[in-house]
């Protein structure tokens, strides 16, 4: 056999291979966590690059809107590539790429420049998507759900804490210094990720056009694949719903609290994160379709304990929490079984995914808007718990028809 067949027959058999130590996880997972907080920075310091660009509100807004537009074009044309490219070089690249742009964000004069960088800085921050994938690669078999569990754990956390962090740095030195930290810590991820992350062989040989027609050809040809994204996206849809009708309703009566506080309020839903190891132990023990099953049920809950939230921080905190879980035990029950689907196509699979959770994601925070402006919090409550009701449904479809 050639020493080409034979990285390729490796690439094929990754539980040969040794699982990577949890001291390269974690540090997989703080560098998938900065490189998804750049998408987030800009939510809390809208105001105050307003008034130094002097923008209106609607170009202020748009900066969000161009993160959002710029990753979903990243899942889209960039994370398949980690199929065809090394994707240590791959994700190296484009947590360089993003510190560029995030620096391009932090110089600019005028909201056009400031726009331009925001799209191009999320374009290249799926490099934590590449980074989520080749966890998945290096594992075996058993331990592959707690490999991505803990990678995806930065991804989300990332996420969550962006907003408070920024805040705090922004006070200290304005909105700009927020953008040159990132990219400063985003440079030194790249170099740490160039010299620990392991290499592993190309996985397919297709040129680019061939690629993004494979990706689409994928959930043509795997049923499994169309049903998890489509659970998937339901279940962000409610949980995103969440998201955006409780910063509504803690804004206003009876809770009156400013941006901060709302914010330091989300972290809550940190003890969801937490979860994700136990369910990822469970879904490597072969129960990753009951693990699916209970999170769908308790994201159901989660919005009927909501619903008694109206004026109890109580019971918003506990159906925050059950959301939170609800949704992240989904995601990596889900990701623990498509990344075993094949492992010449893992990349192309994850885009598709993870571009369906997404547009899941933006569709219910966008629901969510409209449904809060016609019927308030119980009308969000209703709209949460119908989505939830939509992934139940499409969880019991895929536990009770499997793939043939």
């Amino acid at each position: 056999m050639t020493q080409t067949g034979l990285d390729h027959h490796r690439a094929r058999d990754p539980d040969e291979r040794e699982t990577p130590g949890r001291g390269l996880l974690l540090l997989m997972a703080v560098a998938t966590g900065l490189s998804a907080a750049g998408n987030y920075i800009a939510q809390p310091l809208l105001d105050l690059i307003s008034r130094d660009l002097h923008l209106g509100s609607v170009l202020a807004g748009l900066v969000v809107t161009a993160s959002q537009a710029g990753y979903a074009l990243g899942l889209l044309l960039l994370v398949p590539l980690g199929d065809v490219i090394d994707r240590r070089r791959l994700a190296v690249t484009l947590f360089v790429a993003t510190a560029l742009f995030l620096g391009v964000s932090a110089l600019a004069p005028s909201g056009p420049v400031l726009l331009a960088g925001t799209v191009l800085a999320a374009l290249a921050s799926v490099g934590a998507q590449v980074v989520v994938a080749h966890a998945a690669a290096l594992a075996t078999a058993a331990t592959r759900g707690r490999a991505v569990a803990t990678v995806m754990s930065g991804v989300l956390l990332g996420g969550l804490l962006a907003r408070t962090v920024a805040g705090g740095l922004s006070e200290l030195g304005g909105w700009r210094t927020v953008y040159w930290v990132l990219a400063a810590l985003m440079t030194g991820a790249a170099v740490v990720l160039h010299h620990r992350l392991p290499y592993l062989a190309v996985t397919a040989d297709l040129r680019y056009p061939a690629l993004l027609r494979s990706t689409l050809s994928l959930m043509r040809q795997e049923s499994v694949l169309r049903r998890r994204a489509l659970l998937g996206a339901l279940s962000f849809a409610s949980y995103s719903v969440q998201l955006t009708a409780l910063t509504f309703l803690l804004a206003g009566e009876p809770f009156h609290w400013a941006a901060p506080a709302i914010g330091l309020f989300g972290l809550v839903g940190a003890v969801g994160i937490l979860s994700m190891t136990f369910a990822a132990r469970l879904s490597d023990s072969g129960h990753a379709q009951h693990v699916a099953g209970v999170a769908t049920a308790l994201l159901l809950t989660g919005w009927l304990t909501l619903l008694a939230g109206e004026r109890s921080l109580v019971w918003l905190a506990v159906g925050v929490v059950a959301l939170n879980i609800g949704q992240q035990a989904v995601l990596n029950s889900s990701q623990t079984i498509l990344f075993a689907l094949d492992a010449e196509a893992r990349n192309r699979i994850n885009s598709a995914f993870a571009t369906s959770l997404f547009l899941g994601g933006a569709a219910g925070s966008a629901l969510a808007s409209v449904v809060w402006a016609a019927a308030g919090w119980s009308g969000a409550c209703a709209l949460g718990a119908t989505l939830a009701v939509g992934a139940v449904t499409v969880w019991a479809w895929d536990r009770y028809r499997p793939s043939k």
